[in-house]
């Protein structure tokens, strides 16, 4: 048979660890043959979805995740700042709309919401939404009902990662379970609202890790409908600082092998692209990702420059889910007159 032909990508939910990590094992060439064959079978193949992300309300979290400068447990500079006004969220919200994004996500340092803020909570997703953009929050753990109330708010998507393997999580956080974080994905899917789910990888896990994250992902009753996957940004104070970094390619495979086991999925690049070069960041769309955070901040760490943005995906001839024509444009002019971006703006120097 020729290596390069397979079978037609299915929804499956059944995948074993020998499966998952004969993925891993492809040639990197192949594997991305693969990758590119099945997005292109589920997605535009050049065009990318645009997600901005604010924190809604700034640390003091009483977890311990290792990589997580808003941990109470950690010194890290951070400054405390409480739950947003509902007009200054949606002020962003329309800032971000304007640049392109077409959906607004909302995080907030919490374990879980108290119920007694969920009023302004759901307020903020109201209003949102009247700006026709799609919403997302990520506030922690949820009960039952609450993730009923978000839902009947009008809460398009809610973020809650695995962050790694089940066999890998204790050694990063240990103030909640691993079952902790899927009973609220199972609340959020009854409640019918649209799961994101991805982790993060470079946080000193092996290889198995990485793709046993996939696997629970991938096995999980519905696919996440956006699957974030975070490079560790390594901030000082926290206990993962000093990591060693992944290999880049590494992170190319971890996105080719989401692609190839939930082919609907969004699969997101999201934190610590500030580290990657452009070249990698291509490697990555080629290899399946077709989102990206859009916007100077991650809550509390850096992100490119919405400039950058705009001038990389022109210069792959990329363009934004429902906002093609205004930021495609934007961005070709921005080549037109600068002859390309910069060195220092490029990440070169």
């Amino acid at each position: 048979m020729n290596q390069h032909t397979f079978s037609p990508p299915e929804l499956r939910h059944d995948w074993t660890r020998e499966q998952v990590q004969a993925l891993f094992a492809l040639p990197f060439n192949d594997l991305l043959f693969r990758a590119q064959t099945v997005h292109r079978q589920f997605h535009e193949s050049n065009t990318v979805q645009l997600s901005t992300l604010l924190s809604i309300k700034t640390g003091a979290c009483p977890e311990d995740c290792g990589y997580c400068p808003q941990s109470v447990r950690f010194e890290t500079g951070l400054k405390k700042e409480p739950l947003m006004e509902v007009q200054a969220v949606v002020e962003a919200a329309r800032e971000a709309k304007a640049g392109g994004a077409t959906r607004f996500c909302m995080g907030a340092a919490w374990r879980s919401p108290k119920d007694r803020d969920l009023d302004k909570v759901e307020a903020m997703v109201r209003e949102v939404k009247a700006l026709g953009l799609e919403t997302c929050m990520t506030l922690g753990m949820l009960k039952d009902t609450q993730a009923q109330r978000l839902a009947d708010a009008g809460l398009d998507y809610y973020n809650h990662n695995l962050d790694t393997s089940p066999e890998y999580y204790g050694k990063v956080i240990t103030t909640r379970t691993y079952q902790d974080r899927l009973d609220t994905l199972e609340h959020v899917r009854n409640a019918g609202m649209k799961t994101c789910c991805g982790g993060i990888v470079g946080m000193g896990e092996q290889p198995e890790d990485r793709a046993e994250l996939l696997r629970q992902l991938a096995n999980l009753p519905a696919h996440p409908d956006s699957v974030p996957i975070n490079n560790l940004v390594q901030v000082a104070g926290t206990p993962l600082k000093g990591t060693a970094a992944l290999d880049p390619l590494d992170f190319v495979r971890q996105i080719a092998v989401a692609r190839i086991m939930m082919p609907k999925s969004a699969v997101r690049l999201s934190a610590g692209r500030t580290e990657m070069s452009d070249e990698l960041q291509a490697l990555c769309f080629f290899a399946g990702a077709n989102s990206i955070f859009y916007g100077d901040k991650l809550l509390t760490t850096e992100n490119p420059q919405n400039a950058k943005d705009r001038a990389l995906l022109a210069r792959l001839g990329m363009s934004v889910q429902g906002a093609e024509s205004a930021v495609q444009e934007e961005a070709m002019e921005a080549l037109i007159t600068t002859g390309g971006p910069s060195c220092s703006a490029s990440g070169c120097c």
